[in-house]
């Protein structure tokens, strides 16, 4: 684990899940050329997303990884009821804006932010998407959908940054906690606002991340990393954040 100085991040007593600051990993953040922001599921904890971090082996690539309270976002399935879930859904949705608003401070433009999140961290990431409708570089989605038992409207805000947004989103065909439907109709929603969507299915009834799943993360973000160095090119500024200029 790297050393890296992380009280940069908001930390709060009033939301459990920002008692402390996010795990760093990788390339320090003053001198990395992409972000991901990596959100954990239930139980596992932000050492899981360090794992899958290392299992990419990306270099150029810094890792941010929120741990949920009691390494659980939020204590319900994510197809229960809304209100069963609070008020944890909403301290969770919180910690993704506070944290990404940090890394914003920092220099870190959301085009160069990559979101990516495993079954509950997924379904956090996937919800968050869909009603802040952000700017990001991209999301992986793995084995996680939108939150509530029903299909959902999701009526387009103005200005905002899905329309031409890359998500991937993956899934097994019968996973044991994740309904493949509800990861079809997430991806069907974000379509629906203009994202450029790709959904692949496995016939692999593990919960888990397989090889294929880490090869496509690695392609997704080392194509960003070439865009990165492109803009670099043409501009002359430097890869990374702004160094508070």
């Amino acid at each position: 684990m790297d050393d890296i100085d992380t009280t940069a991040f908001t930390t709060s007593s009033e939301n459990p899940h920002l008692t402390g600051p996010p795990v760093l990993h990788g390339a320090p953040l003053a001198e990395a050329g992409l972000v991901v922001y990596a959100v954990h599921g239930r139980t596992q904890g932000p050492q899981f997303m360090v794992e899958q971090a290392d299992r990419v082996g990306l270099p150029g690539v810094a890792w941010v990884a929120p741990r949920a309270d009691d390494d659980t976002w939020y204590p319900q399935s994510f197809l229960a009821p809304l209100d069963e879930n609070q008020p944890r859904l909403d301290n969770a949705l919180d910690t993704v804006r506070t944290h990404l608003a940090d890394l914003g401070r920092m220099g870190w433009a959301p085009e160069d932010v990559i979101l990516f999140g495993f079954s509950q961290g997924a379904c956090l990431l996937a919800e968050y998407l869909l009603r802040d409708q952000p700017s990001c570089a991209g999301a992986f989605l793995h084995t996680g959908g939108y939150l509530g038992p029903e299909a959902r409207p999701w009526p387009a805000v103005p200005g905002t940054g899905v329309p031409g947004t890359e998500t991937v989103l993956l899934c097994a065909e019968e996973d044991e906690f994740v309904p493949l439907t509800r990861v079809e109709r997430t991806a069907g929603a974000l379509a629906s606002l203009g994202g450029k969507i790709e959904l692949t299915t496995y016939d692999d009834p593990l919960h888990h991340l397989n090889e294929d799943s880490i090869v496509r993360l690695r392609r997704m973000l080392r194509t960003r990393l070439l865009e990165r160095v492109q803009v670099v090119t043409e501009t002359g500024r430097p890869v990374g954040h702004d160094g508070g200029s």
